[in-house]
């Protein structure tokens, strides 16, 4: 495995404030549309930033974008970037698809990197069909990266999040985002996700419309970990946070509750 890289910051929130959570995109994302979480902690105390995954936004481009590797860059990160600062761990990371898995990857291996976990719409374990769809659904964004592309696709999204998503494909690396499914053959952090000492909720999408998580085999051996809590966030597909950004914000800060 590669050596971890520096993953750029956005934040919101004061530096002063007591509690500090990292907030992490999905594939083909980057951070800035993380905003939603970013407004809603800032609104509620706490300071957040939302990094870029290597090979998106602005982030350091490498060969090497297994599960692991994404995993390592996020365990590197700690809430206060002074060189001679105590390594304190994350109050809250919260994780979207393959920020999730990556997340849980991370907190597996190091438990004392964050203190809690709020996952939406996990990639936790990916059925070949699923597969097929994040493929496809990344062909299109890179095809045509623009918004109104966006826009046709997402009329419901707010205006800011069609302008972000547009920025995000063409911000991130195509090469890096196809080499990200291509490298990881088999996708399962199930194994890891039951490692998680950490109390941990998932919001998920509505499986009725689409769910990478709820009803699929990760969610039943994700019930096996105690720790774990779900909620569903209805008439939401696998971005909630830009399908329900009320509903999706009001059961994160009901999870901090």
């Amino acid at each position: 495995m590669s050596a971890p890289v520096l993953l750029p910051r956005l934040t919101w929130g004061p530096a002063t404030a007591s509690h500090r959570a990292l907030l992490v995109h999905g594939l083909g994302s980057n951070g800035a549309l993380m905003w939603r979480y970013g407004v809603a902690l800032a609104d509620a105390g706490w300071r957040a930033d939302a990094i870029d995954l290597r090979g998106h936004g602005t982030a350091p481009r490498t060969l090497d974008y297994t599960l692991a590797a994404y995993a390592a860059d996020l365990s590197d990160t700690r809430p206060d970037l002074r060189s001679d600062a105590v390594a304190e761990p994350w109050d809250l990371v919260v994780g979207h698809s393959l920020g999730g898995a990556a997340s849980v990857l991370a907190v597996a291996d190091h438990p004392a990197w964050t203190r809690r976990l709020v996952l939406i719409d996990p990639a936790i374990a990916l059925t070949d069909r699923d597969r097929e769809i994040v493929r496809d659904s990344q062909s299109r964004s890179f095809d045509d990266p623009s918004q109104e592309a966006v826009r046709s696709e997402h009329p419901r999204w707010h205006e800011q999040d069609v302008e972000l998503k547009a920025l995000s494909a063409q911000q991130a690396s195509r090469w890096a985002v196809e080499e990200t499914s291509i490298q990881n053959r088999t996708w399962d952090v199930s194994s890891a996700a039951l490692r998680v000492e950490v109390p941990t909720h998932v919001i998920a999408s509505d499986p009725s419309v689409y769910s990478i998580f709820a009803g699929k085999p990760a969610e039943k051996v994700i019930a096996r970990n105690r720790l774990f809590t779900m909620s569903i966030v209805e008439g939401a597909g696998h971005s909630p946070h830009r399908d329900a950004p009320d509903a999706t914000i009001a059961a994160l800060l009901g999870a901090l509750d």
